[in-house]
């Protein structure tokens, strides 16, 4: 089947991947002209105890997220990181632009420790590197409650039954032993949850595509670049569709057509670009497929392909990008952006349809709003979006592993399915959910009860709610409750399949429901989701798959009720007309297909 067929078929509007920054994030245009400065002490381990009331596993920004607000409302906390230094993407992933969810009237879904982060680094959409670390280590040094423990690997967890009561960890002077009432694992691909035992999938293994995950990013740092020159660029339109702000700018579609990636297992997508104050800039755009987040070895190769790919990129940008003509690469990160491993099964998954429908949980304790962002996955399957969703909420619930006790979990690792991950792995959202991970944790001591109990009385969350939002978190209830589609004759359908990622909307929420279906585009989309909802049965029907017709020409009822026949799908749905079908109607068969086959 040709795959830039089935794309284009079912929606994915050829634009999927361009731009993250064109969303309709609105941010603040100030320019900064000077560096700022964060007032750190130097770190030094200082290790006097090995009890604590919480450990925090991870220095990510979610981490010094909940070690922050547990410190702050009363808890001693042991924050862990095996780096040297806090922030893990924002810092040595380099990825200094962020993406802020907003509600319909552009408010922001994250605020209380994201916005004391923010306001340390320049207020602005794009930050320099090093002020990040400073300002994530001055929120962490600020809280007395606080013990810091960095260049800390660890190595073991100790269990009682199913109950977390420990952690093993090596750092330079040797092995430790750590124990806790309560643990919250903020590492990125929730490390000390499974090594603890917890139950995950990995990638998109649960809408049927094992080994998929989306392609990882090597940001790629530049100095000496004429921003004047690129704000020009961007609106001239010289690479297509472009804006641009004194700290940053995106679009440029038109370089991904031009440039030919070098380096296997290479793409070059849109740029989305943030400028520091100091000039340099930090490109987010080279993809690399095909690496495994969770091994050494495959996340040292693509950090050597995305050095080889960035020089032949820079030379592109040097001779073609106004701007460019005198830059020079400034730095290669340390670690990839990888944004997707493991994703942890929870009490609660967040779900594609919650997302979609705006779910507002009983026992939220926070929101997202991000689109649901499905990056590229190969060069020859780009990455798409399924929807944009105003906002939602994430529960209680999906931050409690299933079959580990006394355990948290807070990151992009968190109980999302892969689809809502899509959306709720941004690290503003992230940190959301971390602070009320680290108020939960003072909650669960202070009242003797696990969090796995805790999360169904409604008390004790109702306690956690109130207390979140007097420490300025974003939780009230949004007046507008409608989503995309919700009174179409069609939605049925429509959820029925975009819950595996195959109703594309898009940025601006629109499907071509109208629309007349060819039988290229039917056999295309019935072979892509019989594969992805039941892999047994698309082997034992490949011959009946193979021979669907492929015409350009509309497909008319009753061979969809032939090919659906021979498929062997109880055929419940009946279109209105007979020479056609539409878009809706092919999602309603669609429907009618994953009902017939879907396994549990």
């Amino acid at each position: 089947m040709n795959r830039k067929k089935l794309w284009k078929y079912i929606g994915a509007l050829g634009c999927g991947i361009l731009i993250a920054g064109a969303v309709t994030w609105k941010f603040f245009d100030t320019p900064r002209t000077k560096e700022i400065t964060v007032g750190v002490k130097e770190y030094k381990k200082d290790i006097k105890k090995t009890d604590y009331d919480l450990i925090v596993t991870g220095g990510e920004p979610e981490g010094v997220a909940a070690a922050v607000r547990a410190a702050r409302n009363g808890a001693k906390v042991l924050l862990v990181e095996k780096r040297n230094a806090l922030g893990g993407l924002y810092t040595f992933g380099q990825l200094n632009y962020l993406d802020i969810p907003q509600d319909s009237k552009g408010h922001w879904l994250s605020e209380g420790i994201f916005r004391e982060w923010y306001n340390l680094v320049g207020r602005t959409s794009t930050f320099d590197i090093d002020t990040a670390k400073d300002a994530f280590m001055k929120l962490v040094q600020d809280e007395p409650n606080i013990t810091l423990s960095l260049n800390t690997e660890i190595t073991e967890t100790v269990k009682e039954g199913s109950k977390l009561v420990a952690i093993k960890a090596k750092d330079e002077s040797g092995q430790h032993e750590y124990t806790a009432k309560r643990f919250i694992d903020a590492t990125a691909d929730g490390d000390i949850a499974t090594m603890s035992g917890a139950p995950y999938f990995i990638g998109q293994a649960d809408i049927g595509k094992e080994k998929t995950n989306m392609s990882v990013t090597y940001v790629i740092h530049m100095k000496d670049v004429d921003w004047k020159k690129v704000k020009e660029t961007a609106k001239s339109g010289k690479f297509e569709k472009s804006e641009a702000t004194n700290d940053a700018a995106w679009g440029f579609w038109g370089v991904h057509l031009a440039y030919k990636p070098v380096e296997p297992d290479t793409n070059l997508r849109g740029l989305n670009i943030g400028r520091t104050p100091r000039g340099d800039v930090y490109i987010n755009a080279l993809q690399i497929f095909n690496v495994d987040g969770l091994n050494e070895e495959s996340k040292k190769k693509a950090i050597e392909t995305g050095k080889k790919e960035t020089q032949h990129i820079h030379k592109f940008l040097k001779e073609n990008f106004p701007g460019f003509e005198n830059s020079k690469i400034a730095s290669y990160p340390e670690e990839l952006y990888i944004r997707e491993t493991r994703h942890v099964q929870s009490e609660y998954m967040v779900s594609m349809q919650d997302v979609w429908e705006r779910k507002n949980h009983w026992d939220k304790i926070a929101w997202g709003g991000y689109p649901v962002d499905v990056q590229a996955l190969s060069r020859k399957e780009p990455g798409y979006v399924v929807v944009k969703p105003g906002q939602y909420t994430i529960p209680f619930r999906s931050l409690v592993p299933k079959e580990v006790d006394n355990l948290l979990v807070t990151s992009k690792a968190s109980g999302y399915s892969s689809l809502a991950a899509g959306s709720a792995r941004v690290v503003p959202t992230g940190m959301s959910v971390a602070e009320a991970g680290g108020i939960a944790a003072t909650i669960s001591i202070k009242n003797d009860i696990g969090f796995r109990e805790m999360a169904h009385e409604e008390e004790l969350i109702k306690k956690l709610q109130d207390k979140l939002k007097q420490q300025n978190a974003v939780l009230n209830d949004f007046e507008d409750t409608n989503y995309p589609y919700m009174d179409d004759k069609g939605y049925e359908g429509i959820k029925a399949v975009y819950n595996y990622g195959l109703v594309l909307a898009g940025y601006d929420n629109k499907l071509p429901l109208d629309d007349k279906v060819s039988a290229m585009q039917f056999s295309a989309l019935t072979d892509k989701l019989l594969k992805q909802v039941n892999k047994q049965v698309y082997g034992e029907k490949a011959a009946v798959i193979a021979s669907m017709p492929q015409e350009k020409t509309n497909i008319t009822n009753q061979q969809v009720l032939d090919q659906l026949n021979k498929l062997g799908v109880k055929v419940t749905y009946t279109s209105p007309t007979t020479d056609y079908i539409t878009v809706r109607d092919m999602y309603m068969y669609m429907k009618d297909l994953i009902d017939t086959y879907k396994t549990k």
